[in-house]
This record gives structure tokens, C-alpha cells and sequence, in this order.
């Protein structure tokens, strides 16, 4: 059975790349052989006349995966915006059936896959079909990454809410700081939520001033804060 997990968020820019990338690198150098999906990524910049997949391109380097960079996403997108209305402004049209037909090609070639959504859950890839969907047609567990600040407790537990409406399993949530000064909520925040959701929290991450190539901080840093119990289910199927 093909290993892997979902990374979603509850929102963009919560650092979903960020965790991911980290994950990728700890569990590679664990030994693994890591592959990695981002199915479609909104916001590429042009170079040298491509479309650049910054998120797809950092996970690649991160994991080691020697998928080609146009299976690890299949769709680049212009415009940052949900995926379905880029892809349509684009004159795109998201094919599921070849995405899934590309989760199955890398999951089976690789120990374990991470596959990473774009924003949150309800976020479409098609204008009825969602990130929950694809995941739950994957059949896979998920880690739900949430900014650690003033209003992520209703983000959050909204967004467990709809995973559990979807029938998806929630492997454990993790809080990122994503601003340099440490809130009053962000302080209290995992406090708070031991009390009002049985989901366990997989991590809390301070913040951190450089990017995903800067080594994740390094990994003992990152492996200091991701809870790996959290995902054994997972690595030892």
C-alpha cells in the first residue's frame, strides 16, 4: 500500500511549503525515498519564458525526488488565485483523472509521498471539485499546518470540522509563527485548543526568518519541533 500524506492549510501563506520541505528532508535523510506532488500551483512567476513553480521547485530539491518537475506539477499557473479560476483564465482545464493517475505513478516508486494542497481545503481545483476531494479520492491522512496567531483557533477547528464532514482522517495539526513577534494568542493559542478539538498537535514551529532553502533551519531544528509519533501510522504500513 502506498505510503504518503496530505499537507493542507487553513489559509495561504500559513507555510505549508515550509513544513513540508522540512518533512521531506527529515524523512529523507532518515533513509527514505521521498516523492512529492504540488498537482497545481497559482501565482508561478515567468523565467526565461516558463512559468516557475517556486513551491514544486523548493519540494523537489527538499525530498531528492527525481520526478520531472512538470509530474511534480502538472499544473503552473499564472494569476494567485484559486487554482479552478486560474486554470480557466489560463484556457486550463485540470484533468483529476491525470493527477491521480501521477500520484499513483510517484507513490509507487518512492517509501513515502507527500502531496502539497494550495490554501485550504475548500480551495477548487474545479469549480465543484475541491482539495478535500482529491485527497479523500488519495485516500490519504492529513496534516493541517495553521498560522499561529490572533484568529487561527476558528480557522483551524473550522477546517477539521470540514475534514471530518469529508470523512477524512486528520493525522495532527501544526502551529507556525509566521510573524516575528510573538502575539498574545500565539502564546496561548495550543493551550486553548487541547480543550477544544481531540486532534493532536503534531508541532509548533517559532519564527523563522529565512526560507525553505535555507535548510529548514537545519534539521535537527525542524526534527525538535515536528512530533514524528504523528505520522508512524503512516511510515509503518
Amino acid at each position: 500500500m502506498p505510503k504518503g500524506i496530505f499537507i493542507t492549510g487553513t489559509d495561504t501563506g500559513v507555510g505549508k511549503t515550509f513544513i513540508a520541505c522540512g518533512l521531506a528532508a527529515l524523512l529523507r535523510d532518515f533513509g527514505y525515498r521521498v516523492g512529492v506532488m504540488k498537482p497545481a500551483e497559482s501565482g508561478c512567476t515567468e523565467r526565461d519564458g516558463q512559468l516557475f513553480p517556486e513551491d514544486a521547485v523548493l519540494l523537489k530539491k527538499a525530498s531528492g525526488c527525481e520526478v520531472p518537475l512538470d509530474k511534480i506539477c502538472a499544473y503552473q499557473l499564472r494569476e494567485p488565485l484559486a487554482p479552478s479560476v486560474a486554470a480557466e483564465r489560463q484556457n486550463i482545464t485540470i484533468d483529476i483523472e491525470k493527477l491521480i493517475d501521477t500520484y499513483n505513478e510517484i507513490s509507487s516508486s518512492h517509501d513515502f509521498t507527500l502531496v502539497e494542497g494550495a490554501g485550504g481545503l475548500m480551495v477548487p481545483l474545479l469549480p465543484s471539485y475541491t482539495y478535500a476531494d482529491f485527497a479523500r479520492v488519495l485516500k490519504l491522512p492529513l496534516v493541517v499546518v495553521a498560522a499561529n496567531r490572533l484568529g487561527m483557533i476558528n480557522h483551524l477547528l473550522l477546517t477539521l470540522e470540514h475534514a471530518r464532514c469529508k470523512g477524512l482522517r486528520v493525522l495532527g495539526y501544526v502551529l507556525n509563527q509566521v510573524e516575528s513577534e510573538l502575539s498574545l494568542a500565539a502564546g496561548i493559542n495550543r493551550e486553548a485548543l487541547a480543550t477544544l478539538t481531540a486532534v493532536p498537535c503534531a508541532g509548533e514551529f517559532s519564527y523563522f526568518a529565512g526560507s525553505e532553502t535555507d535548510e529548514i533551519g537545519g534539521l535537527n531544528w525542524f526534527a525538535d519541533r515536528f512530533d514524528l509519533r504523528r505520522i508512524e501510522s503512516v511510515l509503518k504500513q
